[in-house]
C-alpha cells in the first residue's frame, strides 16, 4: 500500500493557490457550458420553432464572432491584463446566454449568440494568459493537465444534469438551463476577486515589443499552430459528428451515446495527471506526435465497429474507441499548451494565446463543416480520411524537434512538494 500511496502523492499537481482558485472558476464555467450549450440547438428548433437552418446559423454565429473577438482580446490582454479581460468576457457570456430565454424571433437569437461569441472569443486568451503568468515554469504542464480535467469534468457533469432537466415540451426547463449557465459566469467573476493581476508592462515597454507581426514571424510557433489545427479539425472536432454516425450506422441509442461520451470524460479525468506526470523530463515532440498517432488509431477503429456490430455491442465497443481517443487527448493536453507558453514572448502572452485559441476555433469550424458533407457521401470513408490526416500530423510533428529552442524541448522535472515555498502550496 505504501508504494501506491506514494504514487498517488506524486500525482498532486502542486499548483499555486491563485491557479487553484482560477481552476475552481473554470470548473463552474465548464459545468455551465455543459448544462446549456448542448441543448441550445434543441431549444431554438423544438421550443422556439426556428428552422434547422436558422438554428444552425444562430449557433454558428457564436463561433464566427469569436474568431474576430479573440485576436482583439489578445492585444487587450497584453495592454490591460488577463484578469480584467477575463472578467469582461464572463460578463458578455452571462448576458448572451442569459438572454436566450427572451429569444422569440431569429434576430434576437443572432444578437444573443453574437454577444456570447464576443465573450467566448475573449475568454480563452484571457484565461490562458492569466494561468501562464501565475504558474511557475516547472508546473506549467501540471496546470494545463488540471485545466483539461476540470473542463471535461465540468462539461460531463453539466451535460448529464442538463439532460435530466431539459424537456422540449416544457420551455421553462430551458430557462432554468440558460439562467444557471449565466450564474456560473458570474460565480467565476466572484472567484477572480481572490486572484491577483500579474504585473503589467508600461506603455513604453509595450510600444517596443511589437504586435501580431512578431507572433507570426515565429516560424516554429506558426508550425505548431498548423499541426494543432490538423489535430483539432480531424480529431477533437469530429467528436461532434460521432453521435450522428453511431446512431445512424450502428443503431446506438441516445442513452448509449451519453455512455460513450461519459467513458471519454472518465478516461481523461483518470489518465491526464498520470500521463502529465510521466511526461516530466521527457521530450515533448514525441508525446505530441503520439497524440496524433493514437487518435488516428481510434478513428481507424470507428468504421470497423460500425460495419460489424450494432446496438448494445456497438455501444460498448465505441466506448472502448473513445477511451483510446481519450489517451490521445491526454498526450496532447500534457505538452501542447506548455509548449505554447515556452515558445511565447511573455510580454506578448495575450497575443500568443489568442493565436493558439484561433487554431482551435478554426479547427472546430472547419472539421464538422467538411465532415458533414463527407459523412453524407461515405460514412465509413470519413473516419479513414480523418485517421490518415492525423497519422500525417503525427509524423510531421517529429520534424519540429530540431527547430525548437533547447529550453522548450523537454517537460521540466517538477520540484518535490517539500521544496515549494509556502505561498505556492
Amino acid at each position: 500500500m505504501r508504494p501506491f500511496a506514494a504514487y498517488l502523492r506524486s500525482l498532486n499537481p502542486r499548483l499555486p493557490r491563485s491557479v487553484q482558485t482560477l481552476q475552481l472558476g473554470a470548473l463552474l464555467n465548464a459545468f455551465g457550458n455543459g448544462i446549456a450549450y448542448p441543448f441550445l440547438f434543441i431549444y431554438l428548433h423544438n421550443v422556439r420553432g426556428f428552422s434547422l437552418g436558422t438554428a444552425g446559423l444562430i449557433v454558428a454565429t457564436n463561433a464566427g464572432v469569436s474568431l474576430f473577438s479573440g485576436p482583439l482580446a489578445g492585444a487587450l490582454v497584453d495592454k490591460l491584463g488577463g484578469k480584467k479581460m477575463l472578467a469582461a468576457s464572463l460578463i458578455l457570456m452571462a448576458i448572451g446566454f442569459g438572454a436566450y430565454p427572451l429569444v422569440h424571433s431569429p434576430w434576437q437569437g443572432f444578437l444573443a449568440s453574437a454577444v456570447a461569441g464576443a465573450g467566448n472569443g475573449a475568454f480563452w486568451p484571457s484565461q490562458s494568459s492569466l494561468l501562464a503568468k501565475l504558474t511557475p515554469p516547472d508546473r506549467t504542464h501540471a496546470t494545463w493537465a488540471m485545466q483539461r480535467i476540470v473542463m471535461n469534468l465540468g462539461i460531463g457533469i453539466g451535460g448529464l444534469t442538463g439532460g435530466l432537466l431539459a424537456n422540449a415540451e416544457r420551455p421553462s426547463t430551458f430557462t432554468i438551463l440558460f439562467l444557471a449557465d449565466a450564474a456560473t459566469f458570474l460565480l467565476y467573476i466572484g472567484a477572480l476577486f481572490f486572484v491577483p493581476e500579474p504585473p503589467l508592462q508600461s506603455r513604453e515597454e509595450r510600444a517596443g515589443r511589437g504586435g501580431y507581426g512578431v507572433v507570426l514571424r515565429n516560424r516554429v510557433f506558426v508550425a505548431l499552430l498548423g499541426l494543432n489545427f490538423l489535430l483539432i479539425a480531424a480529431g477533437l472536432a469530429l467528436l461532434e459528428v460521432l453521435p450522428a454516425y453511431v446512431k445512424n450506422e450502428a443503431a446506438v441509442s441516445e442513452r448509449g451515446i451519453g455512455l460513450i461520451f461519459l467513458v471519454n470524460t472518465l478516461m481523461i479525468g483518470l489518465a491526464q495527471l498520470p500521463i502529465s506526470r510521466l511526461s516530466e523530463g521527457r521530450r515533448r515532440v514525441p508525446v505530441l506526435a503520439g497524440a496524433g498517432i493514437i487518435s488516428a488509431l481510434a478513428w481507424f477503429l470507428v468504421p470497423a465497429v460500425g460495419s460489424s456490430v450494432s446496438g448494445v455491442q456497438a455501444t460498448l465497443l465505441f466506448a472502448a474507441v473513445v477511451a483510446v481517443f481519450g489517451i490521445g487527448e491526454c498526450l496532447h493536453g500534457a505538452v501542447y499548451a506548455p509548449l505554447v507558453v515556452d515558445l511565447a514572448d511573455r510580454q506578448l502572452i495575450g497575443r500568443y494565446m489568442a493565436a493558439s485559441a484561433f487554431s482551435w476555433s478554426i479547427g472546430f469550424a472547419v472539421g464538422p463543416a467538411v465532415a458533414g458533407f463527407i459523412l453524407a457521401a461515405s460514412p465509413n470513408g470519413l473516419w479513414l480520411m480523418a485517421a490518415a490526416v492525423l497519422l500525417g500530423m503525427g509524423v510531421a510533428t517529429l520534424t519540429l524537434e530540431k527547430a525548437l529552442p533547447r529550453h522548450a524541448r523537454r517537460t521540466p522535472l517538477g520540484r518535490p512538494a517539500a521544496e515549494l515555498a509556502p505561498a505556492e502550496a
